[in-house]
């Protein structure tokens, strides 16, 4: 079983997945596309991103809400992304709280040194991958602590 991370952008996708195991995330690529609203290729880019990995059983999406907890319009747009993808997939997509995973990336990358104007060509890839990784991290403590909620 896999676990497919999606950072969700106006003009990008970043993805990643998980080991069959369940414990790391590792990025994949950033899915680009011309203008916002053009979708289709993306759609099949993941569905072929989940074929070739044949066992993926869900996908997390990252959910930008505000940081008053409040849904914006980044948010809704996540939304719809979320129930086109189940429907095209035929897998569930599970909405994941991404509050503050670009910073983490863009300090990860600092760390790393990557300088910032690189940062463009690495952030949605990242994000994906510190997206998917809380969410393994969450299946971890909720399966050791007997919450196991999957």
């Amino acid at each position: 079983m896999r676990i497919l991370g999606l950072d969700y952008g106006s003009k990008t996708v970043g993805v990643a997945i998980s080991d069959p195991l369940l414990i790391t995330a590792q990025g994949v690529e950033i899915i680009r596309r011309q203008s916002e609203n053009k979708l289709r290729r993306t759609y099949a880019r993941i569905e072929e991103i989940i074929a070739e990995y044949g066992d993926v059983e869900r996908i997390v999406l990252g959910y930008p809400k505000n940081m008053n907890d409040t849904i914006g319009d980044r948010a809704q747009k996540s939304e719809e992304f979320k129930a086109a993808l189940e429907r095209r997939c035929g897998l569930p997509v599970i909405l994941w709280d991404e509050r503050l995973t670009t910073v983490a990336a863009d300090r990860a990358m600092d760390e790393a040194g990557i300088k910032a104007p690189d940062h463009k060509k690495y952030v949605d890839e990242i994000a994906a991958m510190l997206i998917l990784q809380g969410y393994l991290d969450r299946l971890r403590i909720s399966k050791e602590d007997g919450t196991d909620n999957t």
